[in-house]
């Protein structure tokens, strides 16, 4: 079920509508879809930290990055 909200926006929020509203969105049309993809970023921004973080504390995965990076570094320095 839809519900209504209200939401009082500062300048810069403002400015941001407006610039949806300018694609031909609706203004509630705007607001969802901003929120949406805000949610969404957000929720990427988590996933993408949480694998950053399971790689680094994996050690087998580390110590193979650090003999690609010897390893590039040898190459470049043969040349």
């Amino acid at each position: 079920m839809a519900r209504a909200i209200s939401v009082r926006l500062d300048d810069e929020a403002e400015q941001a509508l407006r610039t949806l509203e300018a694609t031909g969105l609706s203004q509630s049309d705007a607001i969802r879809s901003a929120l949406v993809t805000s949610a969404r970023r957000l929720r990427r921004r988590r996933e993408l930290a949480a694998e950053v973080a399971a790689l680094e504390a994996d050690d087998t995965d580390r110590a193979e990055m650090l003999a690609v990076a010897v390893l590039m570094e040898d190459l470049r320095a043969a040349r």
